[in-house]
């Protein structure tokens, strides 16, 4: 309780008390003489009490003799309070709305206005203070007081922004409205108390942040956006003029920041909501009078709660609100925007459509993720801010290879901070304890994962992530195709230079992405190739099983491709369609719907790809079905032949981890030059031979390895030669 605050609501109420005293008075004349002294007064109706009333003069008030004069009597209260000043200005208040204010507000912090309230109503069952009771206090003839009725209408000021309720009593069936008690609200009794903390009733799906955390200057947005948001909120904030903006991207982009960032500028609060989380707390909740809260309800408090708080609103889920089955509490959020002058922010992750624009009255600003110059800057910033030291070919690499969102740059960084110092703190060493200036010259490793944590959460749904563990050491391949994968990373690691210091990114309106096609047997190497790919850029990789996505109904495979790059479309990470060959085949003549359909589907997916700005491998066992005009438009085709005998004989070499133990009589020479088998296949020897060794209690030895092969023979139903499996 602000202690200020309380010495002000003190001594307006000090002038009620000199309006409240001239009342009794009069009610000694009004109630009899004997009034005083009656200890059944109030609790019964006398025949004498019946004949004054009788006399009296319809509508005149027996408590007030002549009208009283409210701007000299609590004009000094206006200018001194500055609770009761900001509550008659921001809802628009007349000076005998703030006086009904103060009536129902004294018993809320002493409650011997209950007692005096009920003298002056001649009833020791309201404690209340009624509409009858105000009126009779503030107006003596009956003209004034009809008059005066208008601020209980329900499009009144104070109840039409539920500052005050009118309450029936439960007793009585349907009551006149003289006859309803007057209730201030809970929060603006708080208010009025100096109280600054949110309404209880929104604290469950409602966030205040009374000094937002962001500025403007430190966004990654253009200064020419940043400048018109400047000078639109310090206009519309200067003439309390009504100002709507509609965000809208991807999470992440920095909308709310956006918001924040804005409210920090004007110097004043800001109050965060979600649209969904809103809808979910309708009716779940009852305040202290169980009054239920509907959608309606909500909205119209949270604008109050902005008005109460000076605040600026941020309401995201915009694409929730705008489904056709919300189409009511759309209606009810229109009506509630009409009716407030705050600063208000919607948000979405899709663009509106003009009607709606126009029905909001908001001006439309799109956000994206950042330009690889604004990552770069970011990750600079944050990084130099969490004591982290980077080289500038580092702060590249990062900035290039993922686009990230401000939030989740922030949260990579932290996350590598803590597992750095975890690591340091399992190691014992010193100051561990505390964060020191992290050095990631030798702990880079850790920031690449970090940051690769930070997105692909949606695509583990429709696709498989692989953990890539081959390295350059693992593959073997002709020298051609090893320069092939290289020139692919090389594309990644060098496309800031190309794309955004050379000008290409300017020039480019698809294909900025690299889309590569492996061809090749099984086995030969083009999953490894994968992850070699992914290793070496520090990249996750997901698995697509092509021949899932695939449908026979019409429409239904571009359906599934839709959703799969929709999900990727932030993911950073590698796209591995396997079994390619369940589209693209040789693309046909059309002869009929289906035909049509499924070109269809190959262009679909094509454009996608062109569209899709990482890096898109395909996997194939049929290259010669694909034909001229989708090869094309890809950038890398890689052929992944089946290994000649000195490939075979650094596959076999490679194979076996340190720790397996071999016995001498293994010749891995002569096993390759005599089997002609893919890097799969000799894989698959590999390990079962280990199997049966394990199983005798030996080390590996040769009898095992030609065991082990002749089983992947019978596998492949390849023909064998029994002298080629003897010892």
């Amino acid at each position: 309780m602000n202690a200020l605050c309380l010495d002000e609501m003190l001594s307006a109420l000090q002038q009620l008390d000199i309006l409240l005293e001239y009342a009794v008075k009069n009610a000694q004349t009004a109630y009899g003489t004997d009034s005083a002294t009656d200890p059944y007064r109030g609790l019964y109706i006398s025949q004498d009490d019946v004949e004054r009333d009788l006399v009296r003069e319809p509508g005149i008030s027996p408590l007030l003799s002549s009208e009283v004069d409210l701007e000299k009597m609590f004009a000094e209260q206006l200018s001194s309070s500055s609770t009761l000043t900001n509550l008659y200005q921001s809802f628009h208040l007349s000076l005998f709305d703030l006086v009904l204010v103060l009536i129902a507000f004294a018993p809320e912090i002493d409650l011997r206005y209950e007692r005096i309230y009920a003298y002056l109503q001649d009833d020791v069952t309201r404690k209340r203070p009624s509409v009858d009771l105000a009126l009779n206090l503030l107006c003596a003839s009956a003209s004034k007081k009809l008059k005066r009725l208008s601020h209980f209408a329900p499009d009144a000021p104070l109840v039409r922004q539920s500052l005050l309720m009118l309450l029936s009593d439960p007793n009585q069936i349907q009551p006149p409205l003289l006859a309803h008690h007057l209730k201030l609200d809970e929060q603006i009794v708080r208010y009025l108390l100096g109280e600054e903390r949110l309404d209880s009733r929104l604290a469950r799906f409602c966030q205040l942040r009374k000094k937002p955390g962001y500025l403007l200057e430190h966004l990654s947005l253009s200064s020419e956006r940043k400048q018109a948001f400047a000078t639109l909120t310090e206009q519309a904030y200067r003439t309390q003029q009504p100002l709507r903006f509609y965000f809208y991207g991807s999470e992440g982009v920095g909308k709310s920041r956006a918001a924040e960032a804005i409210a920090n500028h004007l110097g004043v609060p800001i109050i965060t909501a979600d649209l969904a989380m809103l809808q979910q707390g309708a009716g779940q909740g009852a305040n202290a009078l169980q009054l239920k809260l509907d959608f309606d309800f909500i909205v119209r408090l949270l604008f109050r709660e902005a008005k109460l708080h000076n605040a600026i609103v941020y309401l995201s889920g915009m694409d929730e609100i705008l489904n056709p089955n919300q189409y009511g509490e759309y209606q009810q959020l229109l009506a509630a925007l009409s009716q407030s002058n705050a600063i208000i922010i919607l948000a979405g992750k899709k663009p509106c459509d003009s009607d709606t624009i126009r029905s909001i009255n908001a001006i439309p600003v799109g956000f994206t993720i950042p330009d690889f110059a604004q990552r770069r800057a970011y990750w600079q910033a944050s990084t130099a801010n969490m004591g982290m030291r980077l080289n500038e070919e580092q702060i590249d690499v990062l900035s290039d290879r993922f686009r990230l969102t401000p939030e989740q740059i922030d949260g990579a960084i932290a996350t590598a901070c803590n597992k750095i110092l975890w690591t340091r703190a399992a190691s014992n060493e010193p100051q561990a304890q505390i964060l020191p200036e992290v050095d990631v010259q030798n702990n880079l490793q850790e920031l690449f994962a970090a940051t690769r944590m930070q997105s692909g959460h949606d695509l583990t749904s429709l696709a498989r992530k692989i953990t890539p563990k081959h390295t350059w050491d693992n593959i073997v391949l002709p020298t051609n195709q090893l320069k092939q994968l290289r020139e692919v990373c090389n594309q990644v690691k060098y496309h800031h230079i190309v794309c955004n210091e050379w000008g290409f990114d300017q020039t480019l309106s698809l294909g900025k992405g690299i889309n590569v096609l492996f061809s090749g047997s099984p086995g030969t190497g083009k999953t490894m190739a994968a992850e070699v790919i992914a290793n070496e850029l520090q990249l996750d990789t997901y698995k697509i099983d092509l021949s899932q996505i695939v449908s026979k109904y019409i429409g239904e495979t571009e359906k599934n491709l839709d959703r799969v790059f929709t999900a990727a479309e932030n993911a950073n990470a590698i796209l591995l369609f396997d079994e390619a060959d369940a589209l693209f085949g040789k693309r046909s003549e059309v002869k009929d719907a289906h035909d049509r359909y499924a070109n269809l589907e190959v262009a679909y997916l094509l454009q996608k790809m062109e569209e899709y700005e990482g890096i898109t491998i395909l996997t194939t066992n049929l290259r010669q079905n694909l034909d001229e005009a989708f090869t094309r438009r890809i950038r890398f085709i890689i052929e992944f032949p089946l290994p000649e005998a000195d490939n075979r004989l650094q596959i076999w070499q490679r194979i076996f981890p340190k720790q397996t133990p071999l016995q001498e009589d293994v010749d891995l020479d002569l096993i390759a030059q005599k089997f002609q088998l893919a890097g799969g296949s000799i894989r698959n020897i590999a390990v079962a031979a280990a199997f049966l060794a394990a199983e005798e209690g030996q080390s590996v030895g040769m009898k095992h390895l030609l065991q082990a092969t002749k089983r992947e023979f019978q596998k492949m139903g390849r023909l064998i030669n029994e002298e080629d499996f003897m010892k």
